[in-house]
């Protein structure tokens, strides 16, 4: 560092020392900042302690109305819990003073499995739908200094019998929440709730009572897989029809439309709450799978809103049905409320899309209702069965004649189309087929339309066995509940595809599958004419291992169910079999001669579906040759350049 350089520094260092020498303030001005300072801190002191003052007040204040709250419920927010049991010759309800709601429902008269025992020997004498913690309900007031829930309160029985009870729950100086309840002669329940001398406490205007009702869906069946894709959380719109929450995922909803009521639904058993003036529009509903281990399927929450009357000169009103899925008495359930709705409880019985839903509603219902009456439920699967052949065996006739009648004219069409190998005669030579069949008066579309009438009802008992409660505990041949499962192999543990059993129905069922396919090949191969026959050597795989592909489908659904599909294919391969030893070909193909000569003295036109084929192939057949001629010009030209 040479000599200029820190001449530089030190001039540097005077200027600033010397600046900062002439801006300090003076003695005077200093005492005057000190004065400042100490105004400033007991100022700031000062405010601080009138806002803990204010804070202070607004607590006591606060605690004061607590106090007063504490006070005017003090009797009903402390007190034993005791358990007050209503009952008939149905259903066992008990109810407890502490929340004044329903905590344990017994169902009788049906067989209440204990699913972890295997082999059904600790099973009950009634089934149990919830108790304990199982569900909760919960009725909210908002008043305007503190919120009233029922959950928290403790209620004096009065007028008690074994189908009536009151349930008052005192909040001092003549104000009390009063519960009334009354059990039908079967599973419903009446309840009213009445605020008696409460409507000061209520801000104007206020009128709506909250409602918050969960449960655990306790597992009933020993099928977890099957019995869950029953159950879910089911609501009916007071303007609409039911829906039901998505019973396989974790699912949310709230309602657009006001609701009749909510239903917690096993497969075959069911909670529902109903509300006489509706639950409001904007109800949250909620239903979430639960683990296989759990022993429970799924838990079901809803918060509802509905119409609550704070002068206590109207009550609100709920009725709650604890019982069974069975769709005659859901029907009856209607005739005992108190509300007169049209409830339309028998949806909880799910039937199937419209079409399924009519054959059920108005055939099987019917049908099984009054066969049950007579024989055993296996027997009844096995006449319904009976019964449904009968009734399709014309067109099943009329499907295998038309089929008979293509296979024996098989080699003539052989000969007539010999000529249209090639690929692009394929047009020509279906046309000629299509003459043909004209001329003998067949008709390739009539063997698959008739078999086609027969899939509904097949779906359609698909959608009614799970959901029949009279298949419950119901034992046949080896089968110890036609409502489940019949495993012949049990393991410990799930496998994928398969799970922890193989079930002996479903594998009866694709036994009898895999017969009536081959039944089914056999009799279209025999038709099949050219490229038709190449075609059908690819679809027979396919139709071979539908059935390996039905057992990881059907392993777990019911043994009645499997057993009735397992009936029905043998009985159609034992059909089909007789058919084709009762069908002479000579015979047949005499009678399509005789039809063929009546037909070429009294030509007449194709109609219907076979002229709207033809013309197809012709426009086809114009076009593509259309087609082929501009190719042959573009070709030209470009030998022409």
């Amino acid at each position: 560092m040479d000599k200029n350089t820190i001449i530089g520094f030190v001039l540097i260092a005077l200027v600033l020392f010397g600046f900062a020498w002439w801006q300090q303030p003076s003695a005077e001005q200093l005492e005057q900042q000190r004065k400042e300072f100490v105004q400033d801190s007991i100022a700031a002191v000062k405010k601080a302690q009138s806002l803990k003052a204010a804070a202070e007040k607004h607590e006591a204040q606060k605690a004061a109305v607590v106090a007063d709250s504490t006070a005017l419920f003090h009797a009903a927010l402390n007190g034993v819990a005791q358990d007050i049991m209503l009952k008939n010759n149905k259903v066992e309800l008990t109810l407890n003073t502490k929340g004044g709601v329903v905590t344990k429902a017994v169902i009788k008269n049906y067989i209440g499995h204990n699913v972890a025992v295997k082999d059904g020997s600790k099973d009950q004498k009634d089934v149990t739908l919830f108790a304990g913690d199982d569900q909760s309900l919960n009725f909210m007031l908002a008043a305007k200094d503190v919120n009233i829930e029922s959950k928290d309160l403790y209620f004096v029985p009065s007028n008690q019998t074994d189908s009536t009870v009151t349930l008052t729950a005192n909040a001092g100086q003549g104000k009390s929440l009063v519960l009334n309840y009354t059990l039908g002669k079967d599973y419903m329940l009446h309840m009213s709730l009445q605020a008696v001398g409460m409507s000061g406490l209520f801000s104007p205007g206020y009128n709506q009572l909250d409602v918050n009702w969960q449960e655990k869906c306790r597992q009933q069946e020993r099928g977890y897989t099957f019995e869950n894709r029953y159950a879910t959380l089911t609501y009916k719109e007071n303007e609409g029809s039911t829906d039901y929450l998505n019973e396989t995922s974790d699912k949310e909803e709230t309602t657009e439309e006001a609701l009749d009521w909510v239903a917690f639904k096993n497969q075959f058993f069911s909670a529902v709450i109903i509300s006489k003036d509706n639950f409001a529009q904007g109800a949250k509903l909620r239903s979430t799978p639960l683990q296989k281990e759990s022993r429970y399927l799924k838990q079901y929450e809803a918060n509802l809103k509905t119409s609550f009357d704070p002068s206590g000169n109207k009550a609100s009103e709920f009725e709650f049905y604890f019982g069974p899925n069975d769709f005659r008495l859901l029907q009856s359930v209607e005739k005992q409320s108190r509300f007169g709705k049209d409830l339309d409880m028998q949806r909880l019985v799910y039937l199937g899309w419209p079409l399924f839903r009519i054959i059920n509603r108005w055939f099987t219902i019917y049908v099984f209702d009054w066969l049950s009456k007579v024989f055993p439920m296996g027997v009844v699967l096995i006449l319904i069965t009976l019964l449904l052949k009968l009734i399709t065996y014309p067109m099943v006739k009329k499907s295998y004649m038309s089929s008979a009648k293509m296979r024996v004219l098989k080699p003539k069409l052989d000969a007539a189309t010999k000529q249209y190998d090639k690929p692009e005669d394929q047009m020509q030579k279906q046309q000629a087929m299509m003459q043909m069949y004209a001329e003998y008066g067949v008709s390739p579309l009539s063997g698959c339309l008739p078999m086609l009438i027969q899939m509904p009802i097949w779906i359609a008992m698909f959608n009614f066995v799970p959901n029949a409660i009279q298949l419950r505990g119901q034992n046949f041949l080896w089968m110890e509940d036609l409502s489940t499962y019949d495993p012949i192999f049990e393991w410990g543990h799930n496998l994928w595809l398969i799970g922890d059993h193989i079930s002996l129905t479903c594998i009866l069922f694709c036994a009898a599958n895999l017969l009536y396919s081959w039944f089914t090949m056999q009799q279209q191969k025999d038709q099949m004419v050219g490229q038709q026959a190449d075609q059908m050597k690819m679809m027979q795989w396919m139709m071979f291992l539908m059935p390996l592909f039905f057992f990881f489908i059907f392993n777990d659904y019911s043994s009645g169910l499997n057993f009735y599909y397992f009936i029905s294919l043998f009985f159609s391969a034992a059909i089909m079999w007789t058919l084709r030893k009762t069908t002479d070909d000579k015979k047949l193909l005499a009678i399509l001669e005789a039809r063929r000569a009546e037909n070429k003295k009294n030509p007449k036109k194709m109609s219907g579906l076979a002229a709207r084929m033809q013309a197809l192939q012709q426009m086809q057949q114009q076009q593509q040759q259309e087609l082929h001629k501009k190719q042959e010009e573009l070709n030209k030209r470009k030998k022409g350049q």
